[in-house]
């Protein structure tokens, strides 16, 4: 059964012009790309998107990073798209990404992980509402 995702090419990947190589991967293992664009992220859409981190320490230093430039959104669909574009993607740390996933060869640092993935069909949904709105 075929399941939807979120995943953003992040303003490091962009900037760096990873977005072929990176969209590449992400149809070589099956899944398929329904909608992109490439965009900035609002202020609006960044709270909404990261609301369960405001008050951390970072979280002011995300919404700047994230609206510093143009990303690359997608709806990503396939069976099991999200744990299978999560696998693709790598640890969360790219220090601790294993090497030939997305984060393990195009990250370097935390704050700066190349690409966001949704964590659940839920996120997914909520996630493609924030950033693609009918």
């Amino acid at each position: 059964m075929s399941q939807r995702t979120y995943l953003m090419l992040k303003p490091d990947a962009v900037a760096a012009r990873h977005i072929g190589e990176i969209i590449a991967r992400i149809e070589r293992v099956g899944l398929k790309i329904e909608r992109l664009e490439l965009a900035n992220v609002t202020v609006d859409q960044a709270k909404a998107n990261y609301a369960e981190h405001e008050g951390k320490p970072f979280y002011a230093g995300l919404i700047e990073y994230i609206t510093s430039g143009p990303v690359v959104k997608m709806i990503v669909s396939g069976p099991g798209a999200v744990a299978v574009a999560r696998k693709l993607m790598g640890e969360t740390d790219p220090a601790k990404a294993a090497p030939g996933t997305i984060r393990g060869d195009f990250g370097l640092v935390m704050d700066e992980n190349v690409i966001h993935g949704s964590d659940s069909p839920e996120s997914a949904e909520r996630e493609i509402g924030i950033f693609f709105p009918s």
